[in-house]
């Protein structure tokens, strides 16, 4: 028996994910973690009316989704302004990243995007054979006018960027972002993930303009709404692009209890104003742990921070393995010099609690290692 047949393509690909799991490592360990900061959740949770529709949508769970997501579509449309079909709404971004590489990346194609960036949006493009260009971070910021000069360069077909930047938490303004968007070649799409723009101050993020067809903006539930785990995410853009998706999409990928949740988020906005004022209360006892150490962080505008541990890579592992060894998960960036530094989402009050105690004594065995 010869058993399946796969492409060349899925044949020549590793088994990988782009990131390995708490549960995976927890596992491994025999015990799990004391404190969670390494995933970029928002411990926060999602609002309690959110909580409410949710558990209220599980006795109907035997019906398939909307595969419309009609209502969530019409609420999103209301409170960004625009209209329904400029709006998809799929299983988190990742889910999203995936359809829209299938619907534009094949062997031989280019895409541009920074090194060190996104993992998940380049397995995407690998698994369609799409070739990546990658152009370095200027300092701890992803380079907008790098990124459109390389795209037009090689004649990408799409070129990414994430504002807020993840793995770093850094942000450029919405003048320096709308110049990028102002200077995408012909034939291109700019894809712009701002999966945490909530957290972000104001004058992050440009106007939408849903007549571009070079642009498409991405947004998420997972991060300031804090349901990761519903995976519901969803992208606007042009009436044409955003029609593209209906192709492909598995249009039941978004159960009943996600969308319940995500339009009971979306009504809550109060709920979200606390939240995003908890992360950047956290944030700064984040900087406050850090600096008694003698050490810096990254500037952030997410509910991560970006820990700049002084030294180089190697040492920066060693810092994140004593961490980890002492029941606290975090993660660290990929790519140098970014990965100089270890990352930290914000925890409550207790999670960072258990990180101030440890972060020393972690600093001082990497150290002595």
């Amino acid at each position: 028996m010869s058993g399946p047949v796969y492409t060349d393509l899925v044949a020549s690909l590793p088994a990988t994910v782009p990131f390995v799991g708490p549960e995976t490592q927890e596992r491994a360990r025999g015990r799990g973690f004391s404190a969670r900061l390494g995933a970029n959740e928002n411990v926060f949770g999602p609002s309690p009316f959110a909580i409410a529709a949710m558990a209220d949508a599980a006795s109907a769970v035997w019906q398939y989704g909307d595969p419309e997501n009609f209502d969530l579509k019409q609420a999103l449309g209301a409170h960004h302004r625009v209209g329904m079909e400029n709006i998809v709404v799929g299983e988190g971004i990742d889910g999203l990243l995936g359809y829209l590489c299938r619907m534009m990346v094949e062997p031989g194609v280019k895409v541009v995007t920074s090194q060190g960036a996104y993992p998940t949006f380049n397995f995407h493009v690998s698994g369609y054979g799409g070739e990546l260009v990658t152009v370095p971070y200027d300092g701890d910021y992803e380079d907008p006018v790098a990124l459109m000069k390389k795209a037009a360069e090689v004649g990408a077909r799409l070129v990414y960027l994430a504002n807020p930047d993840n793995p770093m938490g850094t942000v450029h303004s919405a003048e320096v972002i709308q110049a990028a968007i102002d200077n995408v070649p012909d034939d291109c799409l700019f894809i712009l993930d701002e999966a945490y723009v909530e957290f972000a101050p104001k004058g992050s993020a440009p106007d939408l303009d849903i007549d571009d067809k070079r642009v498409i903006r991405m947004r998420t539930f997972s991060k300031a709404y804090g349901m990761a785990g519903a995976r519901v995410g969803y992208a606007i853009g042009h009436e044409g692009v955003i029609n593209s998706f209906n192709k492909i999409r598995n249009h039941f990928g978004v159960c009943r209890i996600s969308q319940a949740g995500a339009l009971a988020a979306l009504k809550d906005q109060n709920y979200l104003r606390q939240t995003v004022k908890a992360i950047e209360v956290g944030r700064k006892r984040i900087e406050m742990i850090v600096g008694e150490q003698g050490l810096s962080v990254v500037p952030s505008a997410t509910n991560f921070v970006a820990i700049d541990c002084g030294q180089d890579a190697a040492f920066a592992k060693a810092v994140l393995d004593q961490l980890i060894a002492r029941d606290i998960f975090v993660r660290m960036p990929f790519v140098e010099p970014q990965n100089r530094c270890i990352r930290v989402s914000v925890g409550q009050q207790a999670d960072l609690s258990l990180f101030e105690l440890q972060f020393p004594l972690a600093l001082e065995a990497a150290s002595e290692g």
